[in-house]
């Protein structure tokens, strides 16, 4: 009968941690890539969009006579434009806790 190696439970040892490390590390990194792949690029046309709305509704209200002069008035297409983005945050921030109530139920 052979003698068992002790450098066979140092490789097995090694083989464990190594097949642990790569079931922690690289795969969770290889959907976080693909999450990351279609989540930034989102998040930057939602903000451009946002941007390009909060602009067009400023430049509107800054078109129309009524809000023309140095009066007070003149201040309220910017606060049109606030209110249109907050619009857009409060529509977002509730898609994304309802996406996050499906996804932990």
């Amino acid at each position: 009968m052979a003698t068992p190696n002790p450098l066979d439970g140092v490789q097995e040892i090694r083989e464990l941690v190594v097949g642990y490390a790569r079931q922690e590390t690289v795969e969770p990194l290889k959907r976080l890539g693909g999450y990351l792949k279609w989540g930034l690029p989102g998040a930057f046309f939602i903000f451009l969009g946002s941007m390009f709305l909060a602009v067009g509704t400023l430049r509107f209200g800054q078109s129309i006579e009524t809000f023309e002069g140095s009066s007070w008035a003149s201040l309220a297409p910017y606060g049109l434009s606030i209110l249109v983005l907050l619009i857009i945050a409060t529509v977002l921030a509730l898609r994304l806790s309802r996406a996050k109530k499906k996804v932990y139920s």
